[in-house]
């Protein structure tokens, strides 16, 4: 149990920005390992996410709640994903070739498909969530369950990129290079269990929830065999990427249940 607890404190240290003790660091092995909890650092941003939508909503519009929550996710991921998202618009829209692709994506500075890339995303994540909620005329708790949902299964998606693919860079400079080696069952039933079984709890409110499960990852097929077109495989911001397409394409997918299924 207490191994199993440093992996998880290692996760949270990894993928957000929420203190952990002292002793926690981003030991190779241990990081490796913590890929089964990123499923489950989607629980805790999705929660934190709508508790800031939840009590801003006594006092602002719906429109402000779902922004400020959007803001909240970013601050505890420190942008993480988005960060990604950003360098891969960018790299796949400048190069032309693996080297230069993987040279643009690992360049700090961010450029002119990154900033459209990331406006883009962002108005349709806020405009998804916002028509999700008006739509969907749920309780709290529901809503609770779409937020869970929506991290939990983009982060699953993006994780399970890893399980079938090959790390695309020779050097250790990407931000998943310490999960890109071996892995175990472990790793795999974590990711799925974590991933899926907010999905099971919403079901229980809406079975036909489950068909978003199609859209997702036909997103992250595609999305999958882009990168390995390109560049051989992946990398952090490939994932990164991969998880914030993902979420924007649940809240679509989650619309479009509730308006004709």
């Amino acid at each position: 149990m207490k191994k199993e607890l440093h992996i998880f404190f290692t996760a949270l240290m990894f993928y957000t920005r929420i203190p952990c003790p002292e002793n926690i660091n981003h030991h190779p092995d241990y990081l490796n390992k913590a890929s089964r909890y990123f499923p489950l650092i989607g629980w805790i941003v999705g929660v934190l996410s709508f508790l800031v939508y939840f009590v801003s909503g006594f006092v602002f519009s719906n429109e402000i709640a779902v922004l400020l929550s959007m803001i909240t996710g970013i601050l505890v991921t420190g942008a993480f994903h988005e960060d990604g998202f950003a360098d891969v618009c960018d790299g796949f829209g400048g190069g032309w070739t693996k080297e230069k692709i993987l040279m643009i994506m690992k360049d700090s500075a961010i450029g002119a498909y990154g900033a459209i890339g990331l406006v883009l995303l962002f108005l349709l994540k806020f405009e998804s969530l916002v028509e999700l909620i008006r739509i969907n005329q749920s309780s709290n708790f529901e809503i609770l369950l779409l937020f869970l949902v929506a991290h939990a299964v983009s982060r699953l998606a993006a994780i399970s990129i890893v399980f079938t693919h090959e790390y695309s860079r020779e050097d250790a400079t990407s931000k998943s290079k310490p999960i890109a080696k071996a892995y175990s069952w472990r790793e795999v039933l974590g990711a799925f269990f974590f991933g899926l079984f907010p999905l099971l709890l919403l079901s229980c409110f809406y079975w036909q929830i489950w068909a978003v499960l199609l859209p997702v990852f036909l997103s992250r097929f595609f999305l999958a065999r882009y990168f390995q077109k390109w560049i051989g495989g992946y990398t952090g911001d490939c994932l990164g990427a991969t998880q914030q397409l993902c979420e924007v394409v649940f809240y679509l997918s989650s619309i479009a249940i509730w308006k004709f299924i």
